[in-house]
């Protein structure tokens, strides 16, 4: 754990430069999460005992009890972790892919939102560094592709927190598919960072962001079995949906806004918002 100090972060939004970074950041930050949502899927009652069957049945067919216990939950691991829906359930995404190059910002002029820990200190706000790169890391070439506005806002944003000339954590807004409603995913501190504040700097901060733009409702989909994302963004003011009764406009954004399910129809995600 490092200590870190939030008046010296700086939140700005993704660069091209900056994708290698951000993506081995989320690859780095999403490997616990899956690994317990595949535990999770395991252990449903039904799936349970589907897998006593089959193992009853290879029992009479291999001759051996470990093998007819191993060998079908070895096969179903491997197919979860194969079709794993990663962007949707384990990020929170509504996209299986996301478009990197679409959401980098392109303009000379870093984009960043005012931190306010830095305005609590009577500090200057931070400035960008040049961005260190972990080693053996691929610095890729600017993108030749075209990006036309269309794209651009299909594309969504992806905002990240930088300290001293390094990303520890990163935040991504979805594009606007509903007016005033937007979905935050992809939120990801790195390791050494964690328990300092940095998630609730960035979402707070992009809710703000959010809520000038004229935006009056903010979605998160947490990975099912994370108690820890549940906490988190229950402090912050968000609640369950479904939770407590709500007129027609509601049941409609309910319905909109599904829970992600996987293997066998079982509930990934689940669904928190917050009225801005």
């Amino acid at each position: 754990m490092v200590k870190l100090e939030l008046d010296q972060v700086m939140l700005r939004r993704m660069k091209e430069d900056d994708i290698e970074t951000v993506k081995a950041l989320i690859k780095e930050g999403c490997q616990g999460t899956e690994n317990r949502l595949v535990l999770h899927l395991l252990t449903r009652p039904l799936c349970l005992l589907v897998l006593a069957v089959i193992s009853s049945v290879l029992r009479c067919l291999v001759h051996s009890f470990i093998l007819a216990l191993v060998i079908p939950v070895f096969l179903l691991v491997v197919f979860l972790k194969f079709n794993m829906p990663r962007s949707t359930g384990v990020l929170g995404t509504s996209r299986p892919y996301w478009d990197y190059v679409g959401s980098s910002h392109r303009g000379a002029q870093d984009v960043v939102i005012p931190n306010p820990y830095a305005r609590i200190g009577s500090k200057p706000q931070p400035t960008a560094k040049k961005t260190k790169r972990k080693k053996n890391q691929e610095v890729k070439e600017p993108s030749s592709e075209t990006i036309d506005p269309e794209r651009e806002r299909a594309a969504g944003e992806v905002w990240v927190a930088e300290c001293d000339g390094e990303i520890v954590a990163c935040v991504s807004r979805e594009s606007d598919r509903r007016k005033g409603i937007r979905r935050l995913c992809r939120l990801v501190v790195g390791c050494w960072y964690r328990r300092e504040g940095l998630g609730r700097l960035l979402v707070q901060s992009l809710e703000q962001r959010e809520r000038e733009t004229g935006v009056h409702r903010l979605y998160a989909h947490v990975p099912f079995p994370s108690k820890v994302g549940e906490a988190f963004f229950r402090k912050l003011g968000y609640r369950l949906l479904g939770e407590g009764t709500y007129g027609e406009e509601e049941e409609e954004e309910e319905r909109l806004e599904k829970p992600e399910r996987g293997f066998m129809g079982f509930q990934i995600t689940k669904v928190f918002y917050k009225d801005l």
